[in-house]
Order: C-alpha cells, then structure tokens, then sequence
C-alpha cells in the first residue's frame, strides 16, 4: 500500500510540474505562485525522506496536500487536461526541483554529506513547518 500510495504521490507531484505551452491558460499555472510554492515543499520534502533513512513520508497527509494544489488550480479555472499537462513538463519538473535544492541549500543542507538532510529534516518537523508536516521520524 505504502509503494502505491507514493507512486500516486510521485504522479500527482509530476502531473503538476508539467505545462503545456499550446495552451495559454495551462502557461499561467506557472504564475500562481503559491501552488508552485506547495509543489516546492512537497519536493523539497521528498528529497529529505529519499536521502534521511531516519525520515519517512506522512504519505496521506502529502497526498491530500498534493490534492488540495491540485483543487486550488481547479478552482481557478484550470482544467484536468491543463494541470496534467502541467505537472508532466520535464522543464516545469527541472524548475520544480532547483527551487528545491535552493531552499534547502538555504537551510543548511550540504549535499555531500548524507546527515545533513536529517539535520534539515528534523529541522523541519521541529517547526512543524509545511514540510515538517510532510515527514516523520521513523
């Protein structure tokens, strides 16, 4: 269930990154910066539990989360189509994950050295930031 739940995570992560450049309502996804933010933080999150073996994922709590990006973009007039189209661009996807390593080289993180993801990571949970939220000690 746990593999399921984050291949589903992985797809609605992705189907958000992905833009599709015919259309221009699709285009302005990329504007809406705080559903890009949310898709930032879920990165961002996934890159600490992949790299921390002591972290793991709150994978409901980051799929509804994941679920509600996707409802705000809905509510603002993006189609399914759109938002699939979206979250599926490998250059939204590069986009998506620079802003990523960005905030959590800005928090600390060293990438050559393993640790630090925990550091940031628990770091996270301790402020029971929106990334915190997303992770636990295993």
């Amino acid at each position: 269930m746990e593999s399921d739940m984050k291949r589903k995570l992985t797809t609605l992560a992705a189907g958000f990154l992905a833009i599709g450049i015919a259309n221009p309502l699709a285009a302005g996804l990329r504007d809406e910066s705080d559903i890009n933010n949310g898709l930032i933080l879920i990165e961002a999150g996934y890159q600490i539990q992949k790299h921390c073996d002591s972290i793991s994922p709150r994978l409901i709590k980051a799929y509804r989360y994941g679920r509600s990006l996707e409802r705000l973009a809905r509510d603002r007039g993006y189609s399914e189509r759109e938002i699939r189209a979206f979250v599926e661009d490998k250059g939204e996807k590069e986009r998506v994950n620079s802003a990523a390593n960005a905030y959590l080289l800005s928090k600390g993180l060293d990438p050559a050295s393993p640790q630090s993801y925990c550091t940031v990571g628990q770091y996270e949970i301790d402020r029971n930031s929106q990334i915190g939220v997303l992770l636990k000690l295993k």
